[in-house]
């Protein structure tokens, strides 16, 4: 009231002799009438809020980011004097220090200019300071181990964070799909996962799984956390394309759902290499892919305006082209693994690899690192947070001894030092996964060598049988004449022909489909090969040259809840537990790749079918996405065989 009291006095002092102010004062009175009557309360009303909120946890870690930034509170961290990647401007900046407040990054600038207060200084003189590798489409499932452990395997190779393509697990659960994913960052676990809700869930319109998702699922789980990122890989071509689809209403929901609630929709262009379907692909709103299988297709889909995902061969094919062809902008580009599991990536490596052989065929090297960092964050709408050695985002850096080989000395994730000359330095939270996660596999009961039988029509004693392989793109399904004994079709191992069945471990009513097969499998008499990772539905595949094999190995599966099982003659001689989602193990990391070593190992035992060895293709010899065709799926009403051609829905019998 004082200060009103004085200004009130001061007024007075203009006022004529009939105590009347002057026009002038009067008008500046009247505006000002409202801060003066707020004045003695303390706020102006003009900045006033009616309904203050409580700020969130996000809010809070930029508000406090702010102040260490401006030097008014400490740091937690100082990374000091390393050449630091700007992937921005793709430049590299001489002694930089990094300051991390908690998780994240306050400041970046020349060695020793931030001048607040920090007692932990590390000395990164000398090294190369790049941000952490993340992967713009991955299968955490196909390592085969649990995201917990997940982070051992890859952070000390430098990955940061995995955009999760997670139509595996949401197969298996899809209820439980996004908190599954989240749960090992809530213990602790600094690997960083971005789930993409699979658009393949279930893959096809003729299969049913432990998750269905359109809109309503869709869009619930996107507004469910921030960390979700959008659509996984749309796969089903057929389905979007073709209006009298079964599918066609369910996968337009999928990405109108995302669209509606502004995620980013992934694709995946297998086989699409014209341009008319190029030019469609991109048209439906997929904005990626990473499928490409030759270079001519990378570039064509690059101009089409795709976020190419570029793994493996597809690196080599399409990264000198790109070269050749004086590529000025590599911001659409991204390196991934998308599938491998933890014995291969213990041998080769991950984005580590990638950016290496990037190098190597020719791309800047600035390019390469913004290849598996910035590029795949600007994509996944996650750049304000992961990306780039630059504030507000998560502190993971990595320190390299040399940039073209990719030497990695250090690993900062959450702004810890969380990995050193290649050894994991945090500890892996322990997680007791809930029975949704590890009691998923439901056949019903024991399998006997009769479910296996494939009975003749009455009287015949040889048949024409459907004869499918892994990868089965032929238009027409073709046929093979097999011999028929006591009233059961008989394999031809001499000229590689076994048989498939695949199990439905979903609803527990012990159904399966079952056909004639070549192009992989065991000719080793009374010998099979089954796994419970079967893409992209997973249930149970199994392959084998008898019945019984066939009916011990699938058993065997339901009793480990999950794995890969080898029959050798009547015995399982190896498998590989995978007791969370029948899709990974939560052991420790050398015990997984041991199992998967061990396998390999007793695979060499065996006779196999075309290569020998291990038959990697196995856990994809079921897929139903394009551009495959006719394929096998666990019978439902009006097809009682199971065989289905997936681009219309057209069915036939296993033999006849």
């Amino acid at each position: 009231m004082t200060n009103n009291n004085t200004m009130a006095h001061a007024i007075m002092r203009h006022a004529g002799p009939s105590g009347r102010l002057p026009r002038a004062i009067m008008l500046l009175l009247a505006c000002c009438a409202p801060v003066l009557a707020s004045a003695g309360e303390g706020v102006p009303t003009a900045t006033g809020v009616a309904h203050p909120i409580k700020f969130n946890e996000e809010t809070r870690i930029r508000q406090d980011l702010v102040q260490v930034a401006l030097e008014k509170e400490p740091a937690d961290l100082v990374i000091r004097g390393a050449t630091v990647l700007n992937v921005f401007t793709l430049l590299w900046e001489p002694d930089q220090d990094i300051v991390v407040r908690g998780k994240r990054i306050a400041w970046v600038g020349p060695s020793g200019q931030w001048k607040g207060k920090c007692s932990n200084l590390f000395d990164a003189k000398g090294l190369w300071a790049v941000p952490g590798f993340g992967e713009s489409h991955k299968h955490i499932e196909s390592t085969l181990l649990s995201p917990e452990w997940e982070a051992a395997l890859v952070v000390p190779l430098g990955n940061t964070w995995t955009t999760e393509g997670s139509h595996e697990f949401s197969n298996v659960s899809g209820a439980h799909n996004v908190e599954f994913w989240l749960t090992p960052g809530r213990h602790g676990s600094p690997l960083k996962i971005f789930p993409a809700l699979g658009s393949a869930t279930p893959p096809s319109a003729f299969e049913v799984g432990g998750g269905n998702y359109a809109y309503q699922e869709i869009a619930a789980n996107i507004r469910s956390s921030l960390e979700v990122q959008g659509l996984d890989e749309v796969m089903d071509w057929p389905a979007v394309s073709i209006p009298t689809h079964p599918g066609y209403q369910r996968i337009w929901e999928d990405i109108q759902a995302t669209r509606d609630n502004r995620g980013v929709i992934d694709g995946h262009g297998a086989g699409l290499r014209d341009l008319e379907r190029i030019n469609a692909f991109a048209a439906a709103g997929l904005t990626s892919d990473h499928e490409t299988r030759d270079a001519e297709e990378a570039w064509n889909k690059l101009q089409s305006g795709l976020f190419l995902q570029l793994r493996d061969q597809n690196i080599e094919r399409a990264v000198p082209l790109f070269v050749q062809k004086g590529l000025k902008d590599w911001s659409n580009i991204s390196l991934v693994t998308d599938d491998r599991n933890v014995a291969d990536t213990i041998k080769q490596g991950t984005m580590n690899f990638h950016v290496r052989l990037a190098i190597q065929l020719g791309a800047p090297a600035e390019s390469a690192y913004a290849m598996a960092s910035l590029n795949p964050a600007k994509h996944a709408h996650m750049d304000p947070v992961v990306g780039s050695i630059a504030p507000g985002r998560y502190a993971d850096v990595v320190l390299l001894t040399s940039v073209k080989d990719v030497a990695i000395k250090y690993v900062f994730a959450n702004g810890q030092l969380a990995a050193k000359d290649g050894k994991y330095l945090l500890p892996v939270p322990r997680i007791d996964w809930p029975s949704w996660a590890t009691d998923t596999i439901h056949v019903g009961r024991r399998l006997t060598a009769k479910d296996f039988e494939i009975l003749a029509p009455a009287g015949k004693t040889t048949v024409t049988a459907a004869i499918q392989g892994p990868l089965y793109t032929d238009p027409e399904q073709k046929t093979a004449t097999l011999p028929v004994v006591n009233g059961v079709v008989q394999r031809d191992i001499a000229h590689d022909i076994v048989k498939v069945a695949i199990v439905d471990r979903y609803t527990g009513s012990a159904k399966l489909g079952k056909m004639f097969w070549t192009g992989l499998g065991p000719k080793t008499p009374n010998s099979a090969l089954a796994t419970s990772v079967s893409h992209d539905l997973h249930n149970i595949t199994v392959v084998g040259s008898s019945d019984e094999a066939m009916a011990l190995a699938v058993n065997r599966i339901a009793e480990i809840k999950g794995g890969i099982v080898l029959v050798d003659q009547g015995k399982v001689t190896a498998e590989m537990r995978l007791e969370i989602g029948g899709l990974m193990t939560s052991r420790p990391i050398a015990d997984a790749a041991a199992s998967m070593e061990d396998l390999y190992a007793k695979s060499d035992a065996v006779e196999w079918i075309g290569t020998p060895g291990f038959p990697r293709a196995v856990i994809f010899a079921m897929i139903t996405c394009s551009p495959f065709t006719w394929r096998l799926v666990v019978p439902y009403s009006g097809n009682p065989s199971g065989l289905v051609l997936l681009q219309t829905g057209k069915t036939m019998p296993i033999v006849w």
